[in-house]
């Protein structure tokens, strides 16, 4: 065997040799593993692109809509109606038409899109923090600590999410609960105490599964306490979980969103939201006025699709056992 500055040759016979020139070989971090896998997969990357243009525009929702030369979302407009004062389809003024008050659909739509996002991304990060947080004692601790958390995710479980929604909505929706404000931070409030239940679930299994494995009981063996392990071996194995599941639960907020939008105890007017805007619809012709619902409706639904088509592509990419 002879080792040379660039390559590096095995073997007592020459034809049978293997050479490996450097840099041919190289270890992948995890991150490279992730990328290599999931833009593999087209059609995750491009829903991740479209939702990353998704955030762009709701965030530069103002700079957007002046651009385009539309009027913000609550401006009144009668010269939009027609001779009847009834509202007019897309035109080149208006791509999406206008309702009723002479209002702007493609405005709406777009900071409609800021409301969405802003519930289903902070609404879920909310119940991931607190599910986390029950999933990861429960699992760890078992015993009492394991029988009395799990015993309060099961009673709001037994809590229809609809009927919960109406409720707190109803009763905090109009002038606040303390530190639950109305309006968005009410929706975010009964997602958080919605959707943290199944992030609990999930965090609880993986958690019994970590805490048996090698690693741990190195760690335990070596003097470490139950917070390190906790925080600094169990936690971090987490992650990929936690951010399949979540990026799966954000579409069902937004969903969820728009269902108390429609029924009146969510996001309240004169704010733009696409489930608000549906409801708006629902006392139109639909034959006649069809751009009420058309576009808030396709809105809505191309974005929980990209948001499910992305959360299948990450569950493939972080998948350790995928062949890819």
């Amino acid at each position: 065997m002879s080792i040379g500055t660039s390559e590096l040759i095995v073997g007592e016979d020459a034809s049978s040799s293997v050479t490996l020139v450097a840099g041919d070989i190289a270890a992948r971090s995890p991150l490279q593993l992730f990328w290599r896998r999931f833009r593999a997969d087209r059609v995750a990357l491009a829903s991740g692109g479209f939702l990353l243009a998704l955030c762009i525009v709701a965030i530069f929702a103002p700079l957007v809509v002046s651009l385009l030369g539309l009027a913000g979302p609550d401006v009144n407009n009668s010269n939009a109606l027609d001779l009847f004062g009834s509202p007019t389809g897309p035109s080149s003024a208006h791509p999406f038409g206008v309702d009723q008050l002479g209002r702007d659909i493609l405005s709406r739509v777009i900071y409609g899109a800021r409301v969405s996002l802003i519930v289903g991304i902070f609404g879920t990060a909310a119940a991931a923090l607190v599910g986390t947080v029950v999933g990861l004692f429960a699992g760890f601790y078992r015993g009492w600590a394991d029988t009395l958390l799990m015993r309060a995710v099961d009673v709001f479980l037994a809590f229809p999410v609809l009927v919960l929604g109406l409720g707190i909505g109803a009763a905090c929706g109009v002038r606040g609960c303390g530190i639950i404000q109305p309006g968005v931070g009410t929706v975010i409030f009964i997602i958080a105490v919605s959707s943290f239940t199944y992030i609990a679930r999930i965090v609880r299994g993986q958690v019994l599964s970590l805490r048996e494995k090698e690693f741990v009981e190195a760690s335990r063996s070596l003097g470490a306490s139950n917070r390190r392990i906790l925080f600094r071996e169990v936690r971090p194995n987490l992650v990929a979980p936690l951010i399949v599941y979540s990026s799966l639960l954000i579409p069902q907020n937004i969903l969820l969103e728009a269902a108390l939008s429609f029924l009146g105890v969510g996001v309240r007017p004169p704010t733009s939201s696409w489930g608000q805007m549906i409801a708006d619809a629902q006392n139109q012709d639909f034959t006649h006025v069809w751009w009420y619902v058309v576009f808030p409706g396709a809105a809505l639904l191309i974005t929980v699709l990209a948001f499910n088509l992305m959360g299948d592509g990450l569950l493939d990419a972080l998948n350790p056992r995928s062949d890819r």
